[in-house]
Parts: C-alpha cells; structure tokens; sequence
C-alpha cells in the first residue's frame, strides 16, 4: 500500500543530515552539560554553539534564545510570566489561536483575575487590525499574543504591522511563530516583536524540543526551578542531542529555503486545481493562506464527514481536519467555527499540509482515493 504523509503541520519528517547529527553527539558528547569536567565542558559547548547558530538565522544575541521542550512550554512561560512579572494587566488574543495559547490565556485571567479580550476575526480568517487598533487605546498595560501563520487554515499574520501598533500603545507583543520558523525569514533585530516561539519538530528537527525567544531588556522570572540551566530560567538537564538537531535543522531550512518554497507553492497551487477540477464546488478556507497549508471544504454529504478521516488512512493517506493536538475530538474545529457557515461547518474541511517531500504523485493518490468516497 503506498504511504503518503500530508500531514506537515502537525509534524515533519526529520532530515537524515539532522539524524546523522544527533547521533553524532548522543555518540560523543554524552556529558552533562552542567558538569565542570571535560565531558560536561564539550556538551556544553554543543548547546552554546547550537544557540548562537539560531540566534544567527533570527539575527539576535544569543543571549536573547531559551530552549524549551516544545512550544507549548514557550507560549504558556510567555504568557504566564508577562501577568506575573511585567506588569500585564489585560492580554488580547484571537479565537482561531492555537490551544497552547488559548487555553493558557482563559487559565491564567482566570488566576490572575485579569480581562482576556479577543480582536474580532475578518472572514477571511484574518485578525481586523482597526479592532485590535480600537483595544490598544485604552492605555491598560497588555499583552498582545497573535499567531504568525494559523496552524489550520494557514491565514498569515502581518507581524509588522501589529507590532508597530503595539509599540505605539506601549503593549508587548507575543507571538506563536511554531508554524512559521524555519519555513519564513526573520530578522528579530528590525521586527517588533518581543517573544515567539518556535518547535524543532515542525521545520525537519526532531521532537521535545523549541526555543522562546525573549527580547533583550525584558526580564522574566523562570519556569522551572532546580537547577541554572538557561541562564536560570529553565531548570532541568539539557537535551543536547535534541538542541544540537534542532540548530541543524534550522541551519539546513534557511539554507535550502527558497528552493523548497518554490517547490511547495507549486505542488499546493497544483492540488488547489485539482480538487477543484474534480470536486466543483470545493472551498479553500481563509484567504492569502502560507505556502505549505491548504484547508479545503469539501462538497461532500455531512453524513460521511465522519468516515473520510478515516477511509483516507485505511489507503496509506495521512491529513487531519486540524491541530494534530485536537485529534480524537468531536467537537467541530474552533478556528473553521469562526469563519465557515453553518451548513459549511456540517461539511468535512480536510488540512492538507506539504513538505519538500512531497510530490503530484501524492496530490493524483489523494484525489483518487477521495473520489472513492
């Protein structure tokens, strides 16, 4: 049976260049990082240089990258540290954020006993900058958390614009950049941006680790405790074979960018034409989505909504409705809830996420066995 992975949102399949690297160091640099001895000191310098290469692609100081276990981790320290360390008074999000963020929000005004305010979303399934324009001028210390590229439906966040708008009313400004790192370029030292976050596991690196970074002259608090690992800021022992991949795989992303951008824009635009072609009636959902996410509503009856999950993956063929995070849910998709109709909403909406290794070969078996359907 033939395997097709469509799935890249959720996650990557990791480079074998990044596998050779891992393996290298679980093979000799086994110390503790932590650790005054030789073994500690070269496993040490395996993190710090893995560092300073991803602070080079974002063009920041090193100083300014934590690593974390994932972003998740990120989001919900950000989040949480903000309120409690810099003075927040108000956080300001959107409803199609991811749940790291969303749910983090909800639980920590709740804590906190702080308002939580939502920018109204444009039916594009973009956020209205008037509205979040008309929520900053109130002058409350905020936070303003909006993710960069939107995990479902791939809607893409103007960072500069929100950012300058943020500077103007004096709120600090989070963003979820999971889907975006390594897939997009960035220099952190001319955008406004105080903190994103990114997972290693989305750009070919492996998984159980990310990094936050944190804007030089914003000092937070840790978020765990125990140990003076990152500057003090994250106790625990450090992954190195994990961080060692994670910079490899970021190293080789940018390196291989516009090559692979171009490759996948193609390969989206081709399978944009083909379910068109075989399903009239078919819908992209959102509007000027990112290069490597398409999330189509299918005009398919609501009664096998439920089914085409699953017949696609008895053929070999791996998608989802949405977040990988929100599988086995029978609840509809929060972030289609906000910009579909309500009979589009009864009709199945499929994520279909690319990667460099994908070809038309897997958009044909994916239209075929959809028609089955």
């Amino acid at each position: 049976m033939r395997k097709t992975y469509l799935d890249n949102a959720a996650t990557t399949q990791v480079r074998p260049e990044v596998i050779a690297e891992m393996a290298k160091v679980l093979a000799e640099d086994f110390g503790n990082a932590s650790s005054s001895h030789s073994f500690g000191r070269h496993a040490k310098s395996v993190v710090e240089m893995a560092r300073k290469s991803i602070a080079k692609q974002l063009n920041v100081s090193a100083q300014e990258i934590i690593f974390t276990s994932c972003g998740t981790e990120a989001d919900n320290w950000i989040l949480r540290s903000a309120v409690r360390d810099l003075g927040v008074k108000r956080i300001i999000t959107g409803k199609m954020e991811h749940h790291a963020v969303l749910h983090a929000a909800e639980a920590i005004a709740a804590e906190f006993q702080i308002p939580l305010e939502f920018v109204r979303t444009l039916p594009s399934g973009n956020i209205d900058l008037e509205h979040l324009q008309e929520l900053l001028r109130s002058g409350v210390p905020t936070l303003v958390s909006l993710m960069h590229v939107n995990n479902e439906i791939g809607t893409v966040l103007d960072l500069a614009a929100v950012g300058k708008l943020c500077r103007e009313n004096h709120a600090y400004f989070h963003s979820d950049t999971v889907q975006s790192v390594g897939k997009c370029r960035f220099d952190l030292q001319q955008l406004p941006v105080d903190f994103i976050v990114a997972s290693a596991h989305k750009f070919h690196g492996p998984k159980g680790i990310g990094f936050a970074y944190v804007r030089k002259g914003i000092v937070l608090q840790p978020m765990l405790f125990g140990g003076e690992q990152e500057k003090g800021l994250r106790a625990g022992t450090e992954a190195v074979h994990n961080i060692a991949g994670m910079a490899k795989a970021l190293e080789l992303a940018y390196e291989h960018l516009e090559d692979e951008e171009n490759d996948i824009t193609s390969l989206k635009h081709y399978a944009i034409s083909q379910l068109q072609q075989h399903f009239p009636g078919a819908k992209v959902n959102g509007a000027d989505t990112f290069y490597n996410i398409v999330n189509v509503c299918l005009p398919i009856a609501p009664e096998k909504t439920a089914m085409i999950l699953f017949h696609l993956d008895m053929k070999g063929i791996a998608v989802s409705r949405g977040s990988a995070c929100q599988s086995g849910s029978a609840k509809p998709s929060h972030v289609l809830a906000e910009i579909l109709s309500d009979e589009d909403l009864k009709k199945p909406s499929i994520r279909i996420s690319f990667s460099h290794y994908n070809t038309r070969e897997d958009i044909d078996y994916l239209i075929d066995v959809l028609q089955s359907v």
